[in-house]
């Protein structure tokens, strides 16, 4: 746990002076893991898409990542389920398109932030944040109407990350676009 951590939980605890006791820092040994930190929001990329950088959410509340898309189109290829879709990866910008093709690993039913039940294509491809680089599994939803493109989920960054929700950009310096 980094100082900055420390100093976060202990102004955190301040806010909120019943669960002061609730909130241990834990030991320092050999048997604490260390994750590197992201902010609330981290350009991402996602190469076998075709997408070198998207501006992504970071949020613990949703399970699953989510990935704007419009213009799907399944596909089988050979045996293979696959999708190819559509995407604007740059916020307020329609102009650039990304076509990107995928295989479908599963269909699923998800509830959105409102519990609005929708059903949607799940492809896994890696991302990397920083200089890490992993397979995460993301569905692909209509976000044209929400401020990010891309929600990356709890699932993604457990066991990796820890979030610092006061700070963006940690794992990269702002990209100018």
């Amino acid at each position: 746990m980094t100082k900055i951590d420390t100093i976060f939980l202990k102004i955190q605890a301040s806010y909120h002076p019943r669960q002061q006791a609730s909130i241990r820092l834990p030991k320092k040994g050999k048997n604490m893991r260390k994750y590197d930190l992201v902010g609330w929001r981290e350009w991402v990329s996602l190469p076998e898409l075709g997408i070198a950088k998207i501006k992504a959410k970071v949020d613990t509340g949703a399970r699953t990542s989510a990935l704007h898309a419009f213009s799907l189109k399944p596909f089988k290829e050979g045996n293979k389920d696959r999708i190819s879709f559509d995407i604007h990866p740059l916020q307020h910008n329609t102009v650039n398109v990304v076509t990107c093709f995928a295989d479908i690993i599963d269909l699923r039913w998800v509830s959105d932030s409102g519990g609005h039940r929708e059903e949607r294509y799940v492809i896994s491809t890696p991302v990397i944040i920083g200089e890490t680089s992993w397979p995460i599994e993301v569905t692909l939803t209509e976000r044209d109407t929400m401020l990010f493109r891309m929600l990356l989920g709890r699932s993604a960054i457990s066991r990796r990350f820890s979030v610092n929700p006061a700070r963006s950009f940690l794992t990269t310096k702002k990209i100018k676009l």
